[in-house]
């Protein structure tokens, strides 16, 4: 049964009867979905690495905006795609909003193969990527639905944090498969990269055909295993409410924090390493960043239900603004080990706080508002996905060093420490979460 007219998981006896089964059963559906949708996302954090290398010739300024422009849409996307659940229904945007991933994955694979492709045609591609992070301001809504408050923490981040896991699937496999023909003739070309003075033959285009079968899969198996609930409907008018409240902003300020330089960082990481470090291979790490961040979301739920998302969540930015300024530490000391280091303490305590700050929103506001909340902040944060990797190659053309974006990073954190500490942490808060 696809549509479900009765649906109150703050029931324990229906909990435990049937609603725990068809929300799980949608929560795992919903992960490989949301999975694919981060990985087209982030496809220009690789795609963007080997460009130039491959015989296209950008400019490191061109090649930072087409890392960051999937970031600047797909904020936008989410905006749209937060009010898009309780219209349309969650089975039924998950099976069109995943399809459309098929239109980026197979553009991008067709025009990578031509060193001719101008930069305007590039750009347009990668603005499509922003479809994929649309999908996670919908799937958010949709699986806040199905869960009782006691494990809307866990459930969010097992689906966001598992989700994530796209960021780096994409930054590890690619360098994998553009080295072996795995399409055949079919897949076209290949073309010659030139690296350390030695030709190359690469298949740029693997790392974006490999998602096509995926997408397909995943639409099918949420076409015929998901629900849409009747009890989420809602107009946007009512979901635009949530505009009027005070707590809306505060959530989006601490979630563009963490998801932002999560997602930021993500997107920039790959070709920072190269500016900084030209003898370190950038795609063989940069995953790893990604992939820690994404496995501690779900921990960070989980810390949240247990001991307050608040609460956790100024352990972590305290932490945070420790890592970012030892990362500028080690860049002065030239010193890949300890920059390293200090990124993957920020990637872990981003991924956490992902985790916690959203489980603070489903205790601030009632489910409906939620859902919508959930979207809002997520878009707000996705922006960082433009904003932070511009600002790094803002702060290298003005000063031949990332720095200065990282302090005005630091200085961001500072005063996310204060909201997060005086509205919902210290003792007397407005709201205690």
């Amino acid at each position: 049964m696809q549509k479900i007219e009765r649906w109150d998981p703050e029931d324990q006896e229906f909990w435990e009867t049937k609603g725990k089964k068809v929300a799980n059963r949608n929560l795992w559906i919903s992960i490989p979905a949301l999975l694919l949708a981060f990985a087209v996302w982030q496809l220009w954090s690789v795609v963007a690495v080997n460009l130039n290398s491959a015989g296209f010739q950008f400019t490191t300024d061109q090649l930072f905006t087409l890392a960051a422009l999937p970031g600047l849409t797909g904020a936008t996307m989410r905006f749209f795609y937060s009010f898009t659940v309780p219209v349309f229904g969650g089975r039924n945007w998950t099976v069109v909003s995943t399809a459309s991933l098929l239109i980026p994955t197979i553009g991008i694979g067709l025009a990578v193969q031509n060193p001719a492709t101008s930069f305007t045609t590039m750009a347009i591609l990668a603005a499509f990527c922003g479809l994929g992070a649309g999908n996670f301001a919908s799937s958010m809504a949709n699986i806040s639905f199905f869960f009782p408050k006691k494990a809307k923490g866990t459930a969010l981040g097992l689906n966001a944090g598992l989700g994530n896991l796209g960021v780096s699937a994409v930054q590890f496999l690619a360098p994998l498969v553009i080295t072996v023909g795995i399409f055949g003739s079919i897949g076209g070309a290949p073309q010659m990269m030139v690296q350390g003075g030695l030709q190359q033959q690469v298949f740029l285009q693997n790392a974006l055909f490999i998602w096509v079968i995926p997408i397909v899969l995943t639409v099918i198996a949420a076409f015929w295993g998901m629900n849409n609930l009747e009890t989420a409907k809602a107009s946007v008018r009512e979901q635009m409410i949530v505009l009027k409240r005070k707590h809306t902003w505060l959530m989006s300020w601490l979630y563009t924090m963490c998801f932002g330089s999560f997602i930021g960082y993500s997107a920039a990481f790959p070709l920072l390493i190269k500016t900084q470090f030209p003898d370190v291979n950038g795609l063989q790490l940069a995953f790893l960043g990604p992939l820690v961040g994404a496995l501690a979301r779900p921990l960070g739920g989980w810390l949240g239900d247990k001991f307050g998302g608040a609460r956790i969540t100024t352990l972590d930015v305290l932490v945070m603004i420790a890592s970012a300024l030892g990362a500028i530490f080690f860049i002065g000391m030239n010193s890949f080990v300890g920059f390293f280091t200090m990124f993957m303490l920020l990637f872990i305590t981003a991924g956490i706080a992902n985790g916690s700050t959203f489980r603070m929103i489903p205790v601030i506001f009632p489910p409906k508002e939620a859902s919508a909340v959930l979207g809002i902040t997520s878009a707000i944060a996705a922006y960082a996905a433009y904003f932070i990797p511009k600002a790094f190659s803002w702060s290298l053309q003005a000063t031949a060093s990332p720095n200065g974006a990282m302090l005005a990073f630091v200085a961001f954190y500072v005063v996310s420490l204060g909201i997060n500490w005086y509205y919902y942490d210290r003792r007397n808060a407005e709201i205690k979460c």
